[in-house]
């Protein structure tokens, strides 16, 4: 994917309010960042922000955090809170191998939102679902061990599936074509373009027990 250039983005991201730009000082510290001690909801991969956006409007009582790794898509998300900024929301740029790096047992619910498929089998290790990714997410989990995927991706879909059983995560719901068993309210950009094109959408939601 070639990411267009964002003309002034260095600017535009100094000066936001809702760009966090050192996260990893902040490990262990995140509830102290929202006004309140609700739950943290993160997306990993937030690409230009409008799902995570768009639920924070929704869920005032949920805290929200999006990382995105390319300053070019974090950008247009910057953008988008200028124009309204939400007290539940905060963005981090950084890579996702680094999450284990930036919080400590504080995250309550992760969202894997088109996720990089990495086709070949040489990189599955990559994947925001393999048994690297979910080990770290091990130790940024509080109480509560939730994930949420959607993905247009069939092969990357059932390795996921796979994958979180393996580690012990229970199925709470599952769909193969998840707009014509249970529209959503919030979608995110990707979704909308293959929805119009009449692709499926695949989505899993998934806990693990704690105990």
């Amino acid at each position: 994917m070639r990411l267009r250039n964002v003309k002034n983005k260095e600017i535009i991201l100094s000066n936001s309010t809702s760009l966090i730009r050192d996260p990893f000082l902040l490990k262990g510290k995140w509830k102290e960042q929202f006004p309140n001690h609700y739950p943290i909801y993160i997306e990993i991969g937030m690409g230009k922000g409008k799902f995570l956006y768009e639920m924070a409007k929704l869920n005032p009582t949920i805290n929200f955090i999006g990382i995105e790794k390319y300053d070019s898509v974090i950008v247009k998300a910057v953008q988008r809170l200028e124009e309204e900024r939400l007290p539940n929301l905060l963005l981090v740029r950084a890579d996702a191998n680094c999450i284990d790096d930036i919080f400590d047992h504080e995250v309550s619910h992760i969202f894997l939102n088109f996720s990089d498929p990495w086709p070949k089998k040489r990189h599955h290790l990559r994947r925001l679902s393999s048994p690297i990714f979910l080990k770290k997410y091990e130790s940024i989990f509080d109480h509560s061990k939730k994930i949420e995927m959607r993905t247009d991706n069939v092969d990357l879909y059932q390795y996921s599936l796979v994958q979180f059983s393996q580690g012990g995560y229970i199925f709470k719901e599952i769909s193969f074509d998840y707009h014509k068993d249970s529209m959503p309210i919030v979608t995110t950009e990707y979704e909308d373009k293959f929805s119009k094109d009449g692709m499926p959408i695949y989505y899993v939601f998934c806990e693990k027990d704690c105990h």
